[in-house]
């Protein structure tokens, strides 16, 4: 039996890391192996294989070659492409950090310039044209990156409401928006305690006229209150919604990636 190749990743490169704020990281990727990336990707999922704990690059990279082994031993989660800036090779993905809890955020916390990781990707861009009246936009931090690479993908005449859910005051940050997005920020410092503070707040919000568009990511309880809303409630065409829970309270991506698909089904 002929053997299956491996799917081979870009193995890329930590050119810098810098500290957004106290719960956001954001790690700077840099050099050839961005050659071809594909532009305006901003906002796109890509898959991050987590090299193991002293693991050199050289037997990293050995592993993905057609004679390595089978057996799947790496880590591997799910982010965001934050920004890419194809004339310099570089490429940010923006981490939360709540202390070492998972592989990804051990490994970014102890990145260097010379770490590395491989990339697949990136996914198709989630929210790929405006054409709303208004746009309603909610993100906790697992979900920053999406929504700020929305905004600034955005028309310079767009209108709408953004909430953001943090952990701590500290984390509020300039968020480059059209002059029309109202930003609001909420403070939920508890990460392993469910929120209702954006449902409350977005059922509080005056409802506009017209066409909205959403892009709405996070928790999944505070996602399938929202979805309810919107779509139920609210009868927002599903069409016209990017909603999507990014991660659950008290499950591994793993765990909660199987629970999305048998939600799914």
């Amino acid at each position: 039996m002929l053997k299956r190749l491996k799917r081979r990743p870009r193995f890329l490169t930590v050119q810098s890391t810098r500290q957004l704020s106290p719960h956001l990281l954001r790690v700077t990727f840099a050099g050839p192996a961005l050659e071809g990336f594909p532009p305006k990707h901003e906002g796109a999922n890509c898959k991050l294989v987590l090299p193991r704990e002293g693991e050199t690059r050289e037997e990293f990279e050995a592993y993905f070659a057609p004679d390595g082994p089978d057996e799947k031993v790496h880590p591997v989660r799910t982010y965001t492409v934050r920004s890419h800036r194809p004339d310099e090779l570089e490429l940010d993905i923006d981490f939360v950090v709540h202390g070492d809890e998972g592989p990804a955020t051990r490994w970014a916390q102890a990145a260097k310039p010379g770490s590395f990781l491989g990339f697949f990707g990136p996914s198709q861009t989630k929210v790929a044209e405006f054409y709303a009246d208004w746009y309603l936009l909610a993100a906790d931090l697992s979900a920053m990156p999406i929504v700020e690479a929305t905004l600034e993908a955005m028309p310079a005449e767009a209108q709408g409401v953004a909430v953001f859910e943090v952990p701590s005051k500290e984390d509020i940050r300039d968020i480059a928006a059209p002059e029309g997005i109202e930003i609001t920020w909420l403070i939920h410092d508890d990460p392993h305690v469910p929120s209702t503070a954006q449902v409350e707040f977005i059922r509080s919000i005056d409802w506009r006229r017209g066409v909205l568009q959403t892009c709405i990511a996070g928790e999944s309880s505070v996602i399938r209150s929202l979805r309810d809303y919107l779509h139920n409630e609210r009868k927002v065409p599903k069409k016209d919604t990017y909603i999507s829970g990014y991660w659950k309270i008290g499950l591994v991506e793993d765990e909660h990636q199987k629970m999305k698909r048998a939600e799914a089904a």
